[in-house]
């Protein structure tokens, strides 16, 4: 396994295992619900793999868009709805994070 890959994956587990340990307090109310680091896990994974396929998205589209451009100008408008349509996933990846965080 490359180097890299090795540290990232550790970086993440531990990243993971802080995250789910939650910090006990004297007389806590328990209302039975997530705790903030599950919160803030499940929106940075929401949000993070929404960016990332419209980021892969978008460099397909993008890519293809300006060979079309190149070929014909006049379809310029059509590549645009294209590329507003992908990044519209991140847009869904963002809302699903603040509902997330507001739960």
């Amino acid at each position: 396994m490359k180097p890299i890959v090795l540290l990232l994956s550790v970086a993440v587990i531990a990243l993971v295992a802080a995250g789910l340990t939650g910090v006990a307090y004297a007389q806590e109310e328990s209302t039975g619900s997530m705790s903030d680091g599950s919160k803030l896990i499940g929106a940075g994974i929401a949000f993070g793999l929404a960016a990332l396929g419209a980021g892969i998205g978008l460099g397909q589209v993008g890519a293809a868009g300006l060979a079309v451009i190149s070929e014909n100008p006049a379809l310029q408008s059509k590549v645009f709805i294209f590329v507003g349509m992908v990044e519209s996933i991140a847009i869904y990846g963002i809302v699903m994070m603040f509902i997330i965080l507001g739960q």
